[in-house]
């Protein structure tokens, strides 16, 4: 669909042609020229230096950067909006697009009308704000497969075309994963109205420029996320787990990435990933700073990359991390570890040790993980650089970190993967934690994750973050049954999506209670919770398990299990829910559900 457009500017494939006529105030264009295309704000060539993520805004302008994106819209945009512009800062504003792996169905009307109107409300909403830059539909929502859904597609160009009525002055984009398959075909098949590709990159991002110029592809585009290779393309070691590279050497591949994109003329700019921090695969693998806010190498490349100049105080730089002996011990054996690392500056320097249980799934596409547990009372810390480490019993994988920091903001990191091997022990073990556990609560990342979907999953909708009303805090866990037949349930599980196939769960031993709050939005409803549900049939079973069918009331009611005399030594599915159809849909509330050495125990009705 072409729009009323400025005078002399024709349209051509949902891009605008610049004729020599100035741009309007407050527009972004992207404009065909001789050598290739540009981006313009407000008349202005504007390449996009940018990130993504939710990291420090201030060190990304004082770094040199013009621009960030997001994916998706929320409560919070207001005032992002707002900050960026306090900065001098261009925002690429996304809007998630569902994924069928998460349950959305691109064959139903309903979802698919929803989707399209809560878009155009966020640009209705947004689209006047000086700081926002194009709009970025859906981040991946094509999936992984070779073969894309057109399906997708046609929910794309409906939303881009939709913008293009609404929001004339802002160009659209859509996000893949890479540029295999069928997508870029896809594009140009089904998305007239998408002014700019952008893409999500990784080990491939130096060829890129050259992959896409082979693709024939109409319309430019932008690198929306890179950074170091991802877990699935990095060489596993001896016992299957991919090595990862050191926040050192990681620069180096940010800086390398930067400048190959910068000389594509079909290149509008690109995001590095992730300005901030992200339990993924391991606690810092794309990564750009650390939690403390300490900045990393790869925020001294881009530095230099934005700006043109370095940094003005460097971060430490890893020379190596290595563990005297073998890195397969036996449960309870020692092992010294050894980092080598300088200050450009000379700075003195403080390591820090951190040992972690390994992640079981390192491809999660980008979805939460909660952070494994670690174990602080493995490390003795020998000075100079060095610590002695004592395994733990458990036979498994785990992951040694060391951080290294300069006292003014700057660190560096790195990492060794370390093995215990199986030494026969029968009984089974889950990894030691610490009491109380939290299952769900306002704390933030928990343990067990919700991922054990059963009976009518689809039919199921949990809201995390729901307001209506918690127990305490500021949210509670709302649940959505929509069938008025059948049943349903869910499981939090350790590790996701593992249904005793693998090892895994928590030595949850000493908890005398696990207890939860619960209500019911009408009143009446019938539902089962419980812990324990991988019999001995199962490679890797509970070793204990209860259950207790609540009729809910419409006010809060706390629910304790006793856990006096259970065998706790290893819990995978750490707590779950299940109900039978009721005759109409029903919703149900859950908060603090937690694991605890003492509580008053309250007999359930």
């Amino acid at each position: 669909m072409f729009l009323a457009l400025p005078k002399r500017c024709v349209p051509v494939v949902g891009l605008v042609l610049s004729l020599n006529a100035a741009a309007p105030a407050g527009t972004v264009r992207v404009v065909e020229q001789t050598a290739g295309h540009v981006l313009q704000v407000d008349g202005q060539r504007f390449e996009i230096k940018g990130a993504g993520g939710d990291g420090d805004k201030t060190l990304l302008a004082a770094s040199g950067a013009n621009a960030f994106r997001t994916w998706g819209v929320d409560e919070k945009t207001p005032a992002l909006l707002d900050e960026a512009q306090s900065h001098g800062l261009k925002v690429a504003l996304g809007i998630w697009i569902g994924h069928a792996r998460h349950g959305f169905d691109y064959g139903d009307p309903e979802q698919i009308q929803q989707q399209f109107d809560d878009a155009k409300a966020a640009v209705l909403a947004y689209k006047d704000h000086p700081a926002v830059l194009m709009w970025g539909v859906g981040n991946e929502m094509e999936e992984y497969a070779a073969t894309t859904d057109p399906r997708v597609w046609n929910a794309v160009n409906d939303i881009a075309a939709m913008i293009k009525q609404v929001d004339p002055d802002h160009p659209t984009m859509t996000v893949i994963a890479e540029i295999g398959g069928d997508k870029l075909v896809s594009i140009k098949k089904y998305c007239p109205a998408v002014d700019v590709v952008g893409i999500n990159t990784y080990g491939g991002v130096t060829s890129i420029p050259t992959r896409y110029a082979e693709a024939g592809m109409d319309r430019p585009y932008i690198v929306t996320e890179f950074g170091p290779p991802g877990t699935w393309e990095i060489p596993r070691n001896g016992w299957d787990v991919p090595e990862e590279l050191s926040s050192t050497a990681k620069a180096d591949v940010y800086a390398q990435a930067y400048r190959a994109l910068h000389a594509d003329p079909s290149c509008l700019g690109s995001f590095a990933f992730t300005w901030g921090f992200k339990q993924e695969a391991t606690a810092t693998w794309f990564g750009m700073v650390l939690p403390d806010g300490s900045k990393l190498g790869a925020v001294d490349a881009m530095t230099e990359a934005w700006s043109g100049e370095p940094a003005a105080d460097l971060t430490p730089q890893i020379a190596s991390l290595s563990i005297t002996g073998e890195p397969v011990v036996a449960p309870g054996a020692a092992v010294t570890a050894t980092l080598d690392a300088r200050d450009p500056e000379g700075a003195a320097l403080s390591t820090e040790w951190v040992l972690f249980q390994e992640m079981e799934v390192f491809e999660s596409m980008g979805d939460y993980r909660p952070t494994p547990p670690t174990f602080p009372d493995a490390i003795e810390d020998l000075g100079d650089g060095r610590a002695r480490v004592t395994m733990p019993q458990r036979a498994g994988n785990y992951r040694l970190f060391a951080y290294t920091r300069d006292g003014s903001g700057g660190a560096a990191v790195a990492n060794l993967p370390l093995r215990v091997k199986d030494d026969g022990v029968a009984v089974p073990q889950g990894v030691p934690t610490a009491l109380p556990l939290v299952v769900y609560g306002d704390g933030g990342a928990t343990p067990y994750v919700p991922s054990g979907y059963m009976g009518q999953a689809a039919s199921v909708i949990m809201d995390e973050r729901s307001t209506r009303r918690p127990h305490a805090g500021k949210t509670c866990l709302k649940v959505t049954y929509r069938e008025t037949g059948n049943w349903a349930g869910v499981v939090w599980q350790s590790p996701a999506n593992d249904w005793g196939e693998v090892d895994g769960g928590f030595n949850l031993t000493g908890a005398a209670t696990l207890s939860f709050w619960v209500r019911g939005a009408a009143g009446g409803e019938r539902v089962k919770f419980g812990y324990g549900l991988l019999g001995r049939d199962k490679a890797f079973f509970d070793t204990d398990k209860d259950e207790v069918e609540v009729t809910l009331t419409r006010a809060w009611k706390q629910i304790t299990l006793p856990l006096a005399g259970k065998q706790l030594s290893r819990i995978k599915t750490g707590f779950y829910w299940t109900l039978a159809g009721q005759g109409e849909p029903l919703t149900f509330y859950l908060d603090d559900i937690v694991y605890d050495r003492e509580a008053a125990v309250e007999e359930p009705e």
